[in-house]
């Protein structure tokens, strides 16, 4: 897909984008190397995907780190931010992409942990990392940013309310952002295919994606989405702090 970004419009930038070894934040972090930032791939345990994306980003003239980082841990969040500014300096981007509680095995709480807990201890410590008039972008899905009026498929169901919670926590830091000259956005997307999560509720309830498709006449793919999360990193926030991408009809 076409970079949203005009070339050389993020030239002396510098941007990190949580869980962007691939899918969604792989694309946004290629769509913000391309555009001229110096970018910051986290990754929690594909690293050999995550250095391969650095190499494909500096073989076309980009400058790029590969960074490991468990967001359920502060010590490995705060290495991270150490990591990307003494390589780039201070942030003027963050993408708050990172989340599941779909994996098996971790435990009833990881999808709270994950996705409200660890999301707002991220942000408070990247508070320290980003410069006055950086961008903070956190993704989430309409299934999670209207679960409170609209019902979700009982497999996701614990994911939503912990994606919901976690907006609603981060929210509540915009004062505080504001007082740092930091400007925060929500993007909410529809089902997006190609990414893992829709991977998952099709091999739990097949017919899940194409029902969602039927619903919503459009479904974006990663591509096309992470186009919208790029540039809800440039372009003015919403007053209400909000984007939402592609239809919202069938949510309340």
């Amino acid at each position: 897909m076409t970079n949203p970004l005009s070339q050389g419009s993020l030239t002396g930038k510098n941007a990190l984008v949580t869980g962007s070894s691939r899918g969604i934040g792989a694309d946004t972090i290629k769509y913000f190397a391309d555009a001229g930032a110096s970018v910051v791939i986290n990754y929690r345990n594909k690293e050999a995907r995550a250095l391969k994306l650095v190499e494909q980003i500096e073989a076309e003239g980009g400058k790029a780190i590969a960074v490991g980082a468990d967001l359920t841990d502060s010590d490995s969040v705060k290495s991270m931010f150490e990591t990307a500014v003494a390589t780039f300096g201070p942030l003027d981007i963050l993408v708050m992409n990172a989340s599941g509680g779909m994996e098996s095995g971790m435990g009833e709480d990881y999808a709270m942990r994950l996705n409200r807990d660890s999301q707002v201890n991220l942000l408070k410590i990247a508070i320290g990392y980003l410069k006055p008039g950086a961008r903070v972008v956190f993704v989430t899905s309409h299934q999670a940013h209207f679960i409170r009026n609209t019902p979700t498929m009982p497999e996701y169901l614990p994911v939503a309310l912990s994606k919901r919670a976690g907006e609603d926590a981060l929210r509540e830091m915009i004062p505080e952002l504001t007082e740092s000259g930091i400007e925060f956005v929500v993007v909410s997307g529809d089902m997006i295919e190609g990414t893992i999560t829709a991977t998952l509720l099709e091999r739990s309830n097949p017919g899940a994606i194409e029902a969602r498709r039927s619903g919503a006449g459009k479904l974006y793919n990663v591509g096309e989405f992470a186009a919208e999360v790029a540039l809800a990193a440039v372009e003015p926030v919403p007053a209400d702090n909000t984007r939402l991408v592609g239809d919202t009809s069938d949510f309340s």
